[in-house]
C-alpha cells in the first residue's frame, strides 16, 4: 500500500472488517515509538519515534514503566490521548528485535494488530516531513520488520518521521545511528511536536481524515 490507501479507521478493534474508513476504533490503541535504548543513541535520528514518544507521554501526563513476563521488555502506561484509550510504550530492546516486546503488549492487552500504532523514522521522506499510512514494506526499517515477523502482519498504522536520505555516499545505516545536525536540530522540537499533533489526528479522525490534514501541510 502507499501512504495514501487506506484500511479501516485509525483501527477496528471490535468492528466488522469491511468498516467505512471514517470508522473510528474507540481503542485503546497501542501506541509504539522506536529506538534505541540508552543515552549513547538518544539524539540519533533512528530515535526519532521514541522521540514523538516522549512526546505523547507529556501530553497525557502519564509515567511510563516496565510490567513483568512479556511486559518486561518495555516501558508502557495506560491513560487517554485525543480523547481515545492508549497504551504508550517504548521498547527496551535493540530496534531490530523490537518486534517482541510490541507482540507482548498487543497479547497482554488483547490488542488487534489493527489498533497498533508504530511511529518511526523514514528515509524516503524527507527532512521535517510527517506521513502516515497504513501496512505496505518495511523499507529495509529493522524495527519494522521484527514487529511485522513477530505479529505476523504489515496492517498496522504507521506515523513515519522523515529523516531524509544521507548526503553523498554516505551509509544510510550510519547515517541513521548519528545524530541530528546543528542544522536540523534547529527544527527538531517542530518535527516532533507536528509528528505528535499527527498521531493525535489519527487516533481522534481516523487515517483517512488524518491524512488529509496532516499531510498539506509536510
Amino acid at each position: 500500500m502507499t501512504d495514501t490507501t487506506t484500511r479501516g479507521g485509525a483501527g477496528t478493534a471490535g468492528a466488522p472488517a469491511a468498516v467505512p474508513d471514517r470508522f473510528v476504533s474507540e481503542g485503546p490503541f497501542l501506541v509504539v515509538g522506536l529506538g534505541n535504548p540508552g543515552p549513547g543513541y538518544a539524539g540519533n535520528r533512528h530515535n526519532v519515534g521514541a522521540m514523538v514518544l516522549d512526546e505523547l507521554v507529556g501530553r497525557a501526563g502519564l509515567r511510563l514503566s516496565s510490567g513483568k513476563g512479556a511486559r518486561a521488555r518495555a516501558v508502557a502506561g495506560e491513560g487517554r490521548l485525543a480523547g481515545r484509550r492508549v497504551v504508550l510504550a517504548r521498547p527496551l530492546t535493540y530496534m531490530n528485535e523490537s518486534g517482541g516486546p510490541v507482540r507482548g503488549l498487543l497479547d497482554y492487552h488483547h490488542l488487534p494488530v489493527e489498533d497498533l500504532v508504530v511511529v518511526h523514522d523514514e528515509l524516503d521522506i524527507p527532512y521535517g516531513a510527517v506521513r502516515l499510512k497504513r501496512g505496505g514494506g518495511e523499507g529495509g526499517h529493522n524495527g519494522l520488520r521484527s514487529i511485522s515477523r513477530s505479529t505476523g502482519a504489515k496492517d498496522y498504522l504507521r506515523v513515519r518521521v522523515g529523516i531524509g536520505r544521507p548526503p553523498g555516499r554516505q551509509d544510510a545505516a550510519d547515517y541513521v545511528l548519528k545524530d541530528f545536525s546543528s542544522v536540523e536540530r534547529k527544527e527538531l522540537d517542530l518535527l516532533i511536536a507536528e509528528a505528535a499533533d499527527a498521531v493525535e489526528a489519527l487516533l481522534a479522525r481516523g487515517l483517512e481524515a488524518a491524512q488529509n490534514e496532516v499531510h498539506p501541510r509536510s
